[in-house]
């Protein structure tokens, strides 16, 4: 059997196991999510050792240690994917709500009901708890996971997938329900995108290289899970050390992640007073500074070296302004209004998570607030938060498969309720159309 068929095989699978687990009860469901979440407790050391392989692998080939962290799997962060499980279980069921209720005009009774989608197929990169985040939620709004994870990761995707799949059959489930592509080929995922009328819908998760390669050649729907090049402005009227500890959790907190701060903009009317502590806190945590003319300026001024091969700031270039960096690196830039922040982000952002820091109870702290919330195309735009926030977790939908910058069907963290469709399900009395 070639790769194409083996791939298409698996599909065939999930489109079976996708009927069953349509007419399965939430009760079902929520068993079969409970058994996968101690499933991952119950095999954690097998699961780490899988995992410890493919971080080696990782460092053999010199992978950058912002993509180690995101790869690498130890037992707290196994629980913490068996817990994000069980908070998709406590979840309200998606499937099956009633979205309308009235009758036609004919007598006819209308009612329009959520249902899952079918079989949603995830393609991502070095993250197998992504494994888990996505088989749960699948599995949650009813639907058959096909999951494709990076090469880089695949010793510990197989073993995550393998101990849910196995756990979903302990319940009477089909096991099928969550499926594991195994193959590092390119040519399977490639194979995966085309299999309309198997797979309903696609999620990439990962890069812009991979997202831009799905939507490119993909012939099955696709829900972008979008690049964070994310923004903190700070206005003029903003408090320095709010400011202050804002940046710091948007950067630092962790900097492999979609939702970090890759630039900080700054109101060159306060960059003089307000910069010089927060780029000493980015250079204490090896943050390397990649500023406009001006910022460098209060960069050396402050104390940083901008250069030598021990420099911690530089001259910012064009691509920086557009750089998700994924790692302990910050553009600056001192723009002279809101207006100028508002339009910069626009230009060079993401469509993920967008943060202003100003004073809300002054008129032009507020003026500007209420501008930067309204006019910023993102997903997820705040006024004094940390763009850290944005995860689906912390918004209350539980684990989330990724954050959408797309405008149609799901934005933002999606979760169980954005994997389901709705359908009209109307009853008569013997009604015939005139």
């Amino acid at each position: 059997m070639s790769l194409q068929e083996e791939v298409r095989a698996i599909a065939e699978r999930a489109k079976e196991a996708s009927v069953a687990l349509a007419g399965a009860s939430g009760e079902q469901r929520n068993a079969a999510l409970r058994a996968m979440a101690q499933a991952l407790r119950d095999n954690a050391s097998a699961i780490v050792e899988a995992n410890e392989a493919d971080v080696a692998s990782a460092r053999e080939a010199g992978t950058k240690e912002s993509l180690i962290d995101r790869l690498a799997l130890d037992s707290d962060r196994i629980a913490a994917m068996a817990d994000a499980l069980d908070d998709v279980a406590a979840l309200p069921d998606a499937v099956g709500r009633t979205l309308e209720r009235r009758t036609l005009e004919s007598g006819v009774e209308l009612e329009k009901v959520s249902v899952p989608l079918g079989v949603v197929a995830v393609i991502y990169e070095a993250r197998p708890n992504v494994t888990a985040d996505a088989a749960g939620i699948c599995l949650k709004s009813g639907n058959a996971a096909i999951l494709r994870g990076g090469s880089m990761a695949g010793r510990s995707n197989e073993a995550v997938a393998g101990v849910l799949a196995d756990a979903v059959a302990s319940v009477g489930l089909p096991r099928a329900c969550v499926s594991c592509v195994p193959f590092a080929d390119r040519a399977a995922t490639d194979e995966l995108m085309g299999l309309r009328g198997l797979v309903d819908v696609l999620v990439p998760r990962g890069g812009a290289g991979l997202i831009q390669h799905c939507v490119e050649h993909a012939k099955v729907p696709v829900i972008e899970t979008g690049t964070g090049n994310c923004h903190v402005y700070v206005h003029a009227s903003a408090d320095r050390e709010m400011a202050r500890a804002i940046i710091r959790n948007a950067k630092c907190r962790r900097y492999g992640v979609c939702n970090a701060a890759e630039t900080l903009l700054v109101d060159e009317s306060v960059a003089a007073e307000l910069l010089p502590p927060v780029l000493r806190d980015m250079a204490d945590e090896g943050v390397l500074l990649h500023c406009d003319p001006l910022s460098l300026a209060v960069a050396e001024q402050a104390g940083l070296a901008v250069t030598g091969e021990r420099a911690q700031a530089v001259s910012a270039t064009e691509a920086d302004w557009a750089t998700e960096y994924l790692g302990p690196e910050l553009a600056v830039r001192c723009v002279g209004s809101a207006d100028e922040a508002i339009a910069h982000v626009n230009r060079y952002g993401t469509k993920h998570s967008e943060a202003i820091v100003a004073d809300a109870v002054s008129a032009a702290g507020a003026k500007a607030i209420d501008a930067f919330l309204t006019q910023v195309d993102a997903a997820a735009v705040y006024a004094n938060a940390s763009t850290a926030f944005t995860d689906g977790g912390q918004f209350g939908l539980g684990a989330e498969i990724g954050i959408s910058t797309q405008k149609l069907h799901a934005r933002g963290p999606f979760a169980t309720e954005a994997l389901t469709s709705y359908k009209y399900v109307l009853r008569g009395t013997g009604q015939v159309r005139p």
